[in-house]
């Protein structure tokens, strides 16, 4: 039988045997996972996934690149390590916080797309991996733990996580990806809104697609970039919690 191509689940870094404590006998000194990690976030998010290598990585610390494999085994594993570390940023609620399900919720949400925003690269390895690092699981343990006390049975909780959270997923993503192309233009999210507004205004393809929705946005309110992301964000949220907790009624 042909051998599998591929990683398996089995290849993740955090079901792997570690080293001791210290990397392995005759490891490079002035390394150490945690600093090759942290310095493979800084790298992420300056140049991104799709220019993010080992050696890349090794002359950003001044080392040579098979310096780095005394600590990880691979690229994707250093990736891993990376995607636990940008989780650990997360601010989680207390286990004792006696908060409203509902401000929990929230909070959690605000978080994680202010995560998904600051580190661009994070929503395709969430996809890639399977997040069973450290920080993912204190995220998902907490979002769990608030969701069960929304009162929804036990066997619906999985499913009003998936539709809060891929929400804030997506959302987070596609502002990530949006804010990127701004940057690259060199103008202000305002200004930079302002343009395409205006080209799309005066475009014969899409003029006649403005001007139905001219009511529906103007009745969006005023405001900068930032400030009309936040409302939309906020409501599609409000939403989903009135879902929930519509469910709840029903029972």
């Amino acid at each position: 039988m042909a051998k599998t191509a591929g990683r398996t689940a089995r290849d993740s870094v955090w079901l792997k045997e570690k080293p001791p404590r210290g990397g392995r006998g005759g490891q490079p000194s002035g390394l150490d996972r945690e600093r090759i990690t942290a310095a493979s976030v800084r790298l992420l998010d300056a140049e991104g996934l799709a220019k993010f290598s080992m050696r890349r990585l090794a002359g950003e610390l001044n080392v040579s690149a098979m310096s780095l494999y005394w600590y990880v085994d691979t690229k994707d594993d250093l990736l891993e390590l990376a995607l636990d570390a940008a989780y650990g940023e997360l601010r989680l609620p207390a286990e004792d916080d006696a908060a409203d399900w509902r401000e929990r919720l929230r909070a959690l949400a605000a978080e994680y797309r202010s995560l998904l925003v600051r580190h661009p690269w994070l929503s395709r390895l969430a996809g890639q991996y399977l997040n069973i690092g450290p920080h993912s699981l204190d995220f998902s343990r907490s979002v769990q733990r608030t969701l069960g006390r929304s009162g929804l049975p036990a066997h619906r909780v999985m499913g009003a996580i998936s539709a809060v959270f891929q929400f804030v997923y997506g959302f987070g993503t596609k502002e990530a990806q949006f804010m990127g192309r701004i940057a690259d233009s060199g103008l202000t999210p305002d200004d930079y809104y302002q343009q395409a507004r205006n080209s799309v205004r005066e475009d014969p393809h899409t003029a006649d697609f403005v001007q139905e929705s001219r009511q529906i946005m103007e009745a969006r309110g005023r405001g900068t970039v930032a400030e009309l992301m936040g409302r939309d964000f906020t409501f599609a949220l409000d939403l989903l919690i009135a879902g929930i907790e519509a469910m709840v009624e029903r029972g």
